[in-house]
């Protein structure tokens, strides 16, 4: 089982807007420039990048959706009391 990750995310104040991420991106936009765009959090000037971090490190919805969700692949909206998060796991180990 995974004990660490490294993860992208953009975080948005309403699912509204994180759905509407989440179809843009479906469409082949590109994760880190709607992260540098749209984000709230600091990450946003990293393309959202979070670098590596452990498992129980984030608050337990954005964990648990890090250590299940598919590797490479867009994820999301997972609410949070920060907002709503897309998340995109580069790795696992």
């Amino acid at each position: 089982m995974a004990q660490t990750a490294c993860a992208l995310h953009i975080l948005v104040k309403h699912e509204a807007q994180a759905l509407d991420l989440m179809k843009q991106l479906a469409a082949g936009a590109n994760f880190q420039q709607l992260a540098k765009k749209y984000s709230t959090c600091p990450s946003k000037k990293r393309g959202g990048d979070l670098g590596e971090f452990k498992k129980g490190d984030m608050v337990p919805a954005f964990d648990k959706a890090v250590f299940s969700c598919e590797v490479m692949k867009p994820f999301g909206p997972v609410k949070t009391r920060f907002g709503y998060h897309i998340i995109k796991v580069l790795f696992r180990t």
